[in-house]
């Protein structure tokens, strides 16, 4: 893919993520060509039907939440890197809340929207809680499915940004447990 058409479809992407969470899934592709300053055209080519953006976009959200771990442990110290991941993860729910819909209606059809996301995101949790464990930041006898587990706990009872304030505090009870004290 050429450098301008791939950041075509990055914007496209962006776009269409922005969109969907503000607007939910009744969006006018119109509207994300627009907001994306790219013509209809170019956001059919990338994306022939309304499905194929909802899950590409999704796919392209887990990716950015997963590609973040790192980077966060290269700026940061392991334990604020940690609680910055989980702010991330808040980000991409509230974003997938706005196309569950969807999401399942492409799954019905016998496509695999999800495919590895869910493995991808518990390597980004264990990449991240090494870290912690390794600087002595964090207690030893939690395990990353358990953190995997009460962040989708945390995003089941406070999806969508209305709930955004509640998530954060029930992130904070999480990661203040997850603290080991002097």
């Amino acid at each position: 893919m050429r450098a301008d058409a791939r950041r075509n479809r990055e914007k496209i992407l962006t776009a269409a993520a922005r969109v969907f969470t503000a607007e939910g899934l009744d969006a006018h592709l119109e509207r994300i060509a627009k907001e994306a300053d790219v013509g209809s055209a170019t956001l059919y080519r990338n994306f022939p039907t309304r499905e194929a953006l909802i899950e590409a976009v999704y796919r392209n959200e887990v990716s950015r939440l997963c590609d973040a771990a790192p980077a966060l442990l290269a700026q940061k110290p392991p334990a604020e890197a940690l609680r910055a991941w989980t702010r991330l993860f808040l980000d991409y729910v509230t974003a997938k809340y706005g196309m569950i819909d969807a999401l399942r209606a492409i799954a019905a059809t016998g496509s695999n929207p999800y495919g590895h996301s869910r493995e991808m995101i518990q390597a980004a949790i264990t990449s991240l809680m090494d870290a912690c464990t390794a600087a002595g930041a964090i207690r030893t006898d939690i395990q990353p499915t358990d953190i995997g587990a009460a962040l989708e706990g945390i995003a089941l009872t406070s999806a969508g940004a209305e709930h955004r304030q509640q998530a954060e505090r029930l992130l904070d009870l999480t990661m203040d447990g997850l603290t080991v004290r002097p």
